[in-house]
């Protein structure tokens, strides 16, 4: 076993030197590393004095604001310095800077009995749709309380409710509405009484809820009409691969031993004289696959990503409701597709990079991923050239049709063939089902 000194030479020794090499030891390190060295000196009561700390001295700390700090230290100077050299008025000053930390204690003092209800109406949005909720506080103390003041934290800003005065089990409700300009995911919460001073020397905060999720989903539109029945296809699209048993029919051959006699054609049979049965062309069940790229370096402006994102929801949308096979894939992984929430969610959460792979690398992805699509959709920038439109288009399997959507904000719809590749140009994101009615006309 390792003697005292030895583990406080091995700690002290640790942040020193790594792999032999002399490294700089950073503040928190050394009050951490201080501290071990402590408990192994200390004992059980370095712990308990941690503890307590923790427990009493730190939440006391927490109320003290950056000016209380300063208040708290001048007293303490001016103190000395009036008794070091006999400054009368250093004195009177400290006791002043006393007095108003005294006075300020008195504001914050004292048990907050709430009961405080946080409620968003919805808490999934789309896109310029207002979130509305409200906080109900109830006062539960058998006494009146004081007027007070709630905040709630919304994203990066805070929002300020000011409570009267109220009676016991008196209620009052605050209705407030949070704007969705952009998407995102805004943390909503966690409701939290504020009690402080006039000159914000002491501040008390007391946590009464816990926060919430608000997702901001992008904008999507309702596909149609002839787009709509561009997109479903209940049967699958036909191959050249020949089958025995499927729904389009091909040609008659000779009966093999070990096919299905419920493929035998008999009046053919009877008109021949020898067994034929009945060949058909192999179907492939609709799926559809969207590949979004997430490479902000393909995209003039945001406003074109969010262009990308909000039709690639809308497809996977329409998908969705009839109910098809659907596949999104980005740069950064898969979306999931069970539900309309969760996919709407993951486009919520999906941020641009610079550093990801360009569309030609994630149509190889999809390839892959995704073997057995029958529609496939490249969701771009205006920035992706038509050779790269072409490598991508030269991923796609065989006998599956490729579509790409270009997504430049402000242009006129078009449509434009590379080889197989249907290209469409998409400058509103309500302009999207005549854009697919394009590509079927």
């Amino acid at each position: 076993m390792k003697s005292r000194a030895g583990k406080v030479g091995a700690i002290l020794a640790r942040p020193f030197h790594r792999d032999g090499a002399p490294t700089r030891l950073h503040p928190t390190s050394l009050w951490r590393e201080a501290g071990k060295v402590a408990t192994i000196y200390g004992g059980p009561w370095w712990a308990k004095a941690v503890q307590a700390w923790k427990r009493y001295a730190v939440p006391v700390l927490a109320t003290i604001s950056t000016l209380g700090f300063v208040v708290i230290c001048a007293a303490v100077l001016l103190w000395i310095l009036g008794a070091s050299f006999g400054w009368q008025e250093a004195k009177v000053a400290a006791l002043l800077a006393v007095m108003l930390m005294l006075i300020a204690i008195g504001f914050i003092v004292g048990k907050s009995m709430y009961a405080v209800k946080l409620d968003l109406a919805r808490t999934r949005v789309a896109v310029g749709d207002n979130a509305i909720g409200s906080i109900a506080v109830t006062n539960t103390s058998p006494h009146t309380v004081l007027p007070a003041a709630l905040e709630l934290p919304v994203g990066q800003a805070t929002a300020l409710f000011h409570l009267p005065r109220m009676k016991p089990e008196q209620v009052h409700e605050d209705l407030f509405t949070i704007p969705t300009t952009r998407r995102a995911v805004i943390t909503v919460g966690p409701v939290r009484s504020v009690r402080a001073d006039p000159l914000a020397l002491l501040r008390r905060q007391v946590l009464w809820t816990e926060p919430t999720d608000l997702y901001v989903h992008p904008r999507t539109t309702s596909i149609d009409g002839p787009a709509a029945g561009f997109l479903k296809d209940l049967e699958g699209l036909t191959t050249k691969d020949i089958t025995s048993s499927d729904i389009a029919f091909h040609a008659l051959r000779d009966y093999v031993p070990g096919d299905d006699r419920r493929h035998i054609h008999w009046k053919t049979t009877a008109r021949t004289g020898k067994l034929m049965v009945r060949q058909f062309e192999e179907t492939r069940r609709s799926h559809m696959a969207v590949a979004l790229s997430v490479n902000t370096d393909e995209y003039e402006h945001d406003d074109d990503f969010e262009l990308a994102i909000s039709a690639s929801a809308s497809l996977g949308r329409q998908a969705i409701k009839e109910n098809r096979e659907l596949s999104v894939i980005t740069q950064r992984g898969p979306v999931r597709c069970e539900t309309g929430r969760n996919l709407l969610d993951d486009m919520t959460r999906l941020t641009g990079h610079t550093r990801r792979g360009t569309s030609v690398d994630l149509a190889r992805t999809l390839s892959d991923t995704v073997p057995n699509a029958s529609v496939v959709f490249f969701v771009v920038g205006s920035k992706v050239t038509p050779a790269q439109l072409r490598s991508a288009a030269a991923s796609v399997p065989p006998g599956v049709r490729a579509f790409a959507i270009r997504c430049f904000t402000g242009a006129q719809s078009a449509r434009a063939n590379i080889a197989d590749l249907t290209v469409l140009t998409l400058g509103d994101l309500s302009d999207l089902a005549l854009v697919l009615r394009k590509a079927v006309s």
